[in-house]
């Protein structure tokens, strides 16, 4: 890598996702710095030659910048990956690894991983070196690309995070919200507990992790600050638009069965990222009422 002072050059998997569209929004804001956008049409993150052969190229054409990845691509449908488990593996477990390998010693990887690697029966936030013992496919072939990006070696980091929304995509925010408009009720689980985090946040927290020239932990947690359960968001974002909180019902998981089972807990502890420096999250709450109010709420 290049000595401090130099601009970052950014390469951007998953851009055409949920989080890859604000990450890409908060490099806008960086104009010295090169930015590759990669979504899956331009990289198919299950054929390994062709991951490897792109970003070499990326890299080979990188001068005066140093290279940084944010990994932001994810085989996410977590209940279609217990059917599909050979596939999720390929894109969450093997392509991590892939990227890793060939930014060792070149660049630096930010690869975002998830609360599901953790069995989700704890009732304290898990801190970064938690015994990971994930419940689900999903969860496992998680687990297994932030095993690969440790074995790669280099500089890289992974980002847990959980409980994701933003403007892009379709997520349970955004439901939730266009439920609120039409006035409908809905019954939510209360029995799983997490911290929401709003995607633009998150962007500008993993940019900023990405343009430190100084060597960076290689295992991190960042949610917005605060835990919650389903039921008590859904309860804010009606209230955050405006809509009778008391349409909200709360469920439990039994109630509502799923291919995948869903962690009970999925509260991150982030002190590993604020000793190290890094923005401060807000308040989830607080990240709420900013995202509906600058997003459309459909």
């Amino acid at each position: 890598m290049t000595e401090p002072g130099h601009p970052t050059a950014w390469l951007v998997t998953g851009a055409r996702g949920q989080l890859g569209g604000d990450l890409l929004a908060v490099l806008a804001g960086r104009p010295g710095d090169p930015v590759t956008a990669l979504g899956r049409a331009e990289l198919d993150l299950t054929d390994e030659r062709r991951v490897r052969e792109v970003v070499r190229g990326w890299l080979d054409g990188v001068r005066g910048a140093r290279p940084v990845v944010l990994n932001a691509a994810a085989y996410t449908a977590v209940d279609a990956a217990e059917t599909d488990e050979d596939t999720a593996l390929l894109v969450n477990g093997r392509a991590p690894g892939w990227l890793a390998e060939e930014l060792a010693g070149r660049g630096r990887l930010v690869h975002v991983s998830t609360d599901y690697v953790f069995d989700g029966e704890a009732d304290q936030p898990y801190p970064v070196d938690a015994p990971v013992a994930p419940r689900s496919a999903y969860g496992r072939t998680k687990a297994a690309g932030e095993r690969a990006v440790a074995a790669a070696g280099g500089d890289a980091t992974v980002v847990r995070t959980a409980w994701v929304y933003g403007r892009h995509g379709g997520n349970f925010v955004r439901t939730m919200a266009g439920r609120a408009l039409d006035g409908a009720p809905v019954s939510v689980v209360d029995d799983q507990v997490g911290s929401p985090t709003w995607a633009a946040d998150l962007a500008a927290g993993l940019v900023a992790l990405g343009a430190r020239p100084e060597p960076v932990p290689p295992v991190l947690h960042r949610t917005d600050a605060g835990a919650v359960s389903w039921y008590g968001l859904a309860r804010a974002v009606y209230e955050e638009v405006g809509a009778d909180p008391a349409l909200v019902a709360p469920t439990t998981t039994a109630a509502f069965p799923r291919p995948a089972p869903r962690p009970a807990w999925s509260v991150l502890d982030g002190s590993a990222w604020l000793a190290a420096g890094l923005p401060a999250p807000q308040p989830w709450r607080t990240a709420l009422h900013l995202a509906l109010q600058g997003w459309p709420a459909r």
